[in-house]
Formats: structure tokens, C-alpha cells, sequence
């Protein structure tokens, strides 16, 4: 299993943050999640300007070449639920760390 540390920064213009806000964030990236994904538990943690999230995946196969790292799972996740949801929209920022040549090195990833 890999572990990936990942963060959703606050619009400054965002409401004052609401006590149910991690549980929202983690109901939208569930509902956003594919089977690619190899998503198997997100937990979460509300700080004054953020929302900080691990991600845990099922390890990439090494014998499948199509198979991407935790890395690029996780900004494939973070974009595609920030895109699709409103409220991500409304209350964060776009998700940073673009997917760049090191997000399939499952070796920078483990936890």
C-alpha cells in the first residue's frame, strides 16, 4: 500500500471553514474515484488554511506497464473531484503538483 500526502488550500475569499467540511471533502473525492484509482482509504484534517489528506492506494502492479503511481493517481483524483465539484471549486484553490515526470516513481511515494 502507498501513502500520499496531499493538501486543498482555502480561496481567500472562502467562507470561515464549517465543522463538516473534512467529511465533505472526503465524500466528494470517494465520489469522484474510479477503480484506477486503486483508492482505499482517504482520512483528512481541517488546519486554518487548508484541508491536509492522506491517500492510500493499493500498490501499482509491476508487471503492468498501463499501471500509474500513487503520485499521479493522486493528482489525477484531486483534479478531476476539484473540477467536477462546485463546492471544491468554490472553496479551494486548484489542486497544485501537476502531473510532472516524477509522478509515476512509486519510489518517492511510499510511506
Amino acid at each position: 500500500m502507498d501513502c500520499v500526502y496531499a493538501s486543498l488550500r482555502h480561496r481567500p475569499e472562502a467562507l470561515p471553514t464549517l465543522a463538516r467540511e473534512v467529511a465533505e471533502v472526503l465524500g466528494i473525492l470517494w465520489a469522484h474515484t474510479t477503480p484506477e484509482d486503486g483508492l482505499e482509504h482517504i482520512s483528512g484534517s481541517l488546519d486554518s488554511d487548508r484541508v491536509d489528506l492522506l491517500l492510500y492506494f493499493l500498490s501499482p502492479d509491476p508487471t503492468s506497464p498501463a499501471t500509474h503511481g500513487p503520485l499521479y493517481r493522486a493528482a489525477a483524483l484531486l483534479a478531476r473531484g476539484h473540477q467536477a465539484s462546485p463546492t471544491l471549486q468554490r472553496r479551494y484553490l486548484p489542486p497544485a503538483g501537476a502531473l510532472g515526470p516524477h509522478a509515476d516513481d512509486t519510489r518517492r511515494a511510499k510511506a
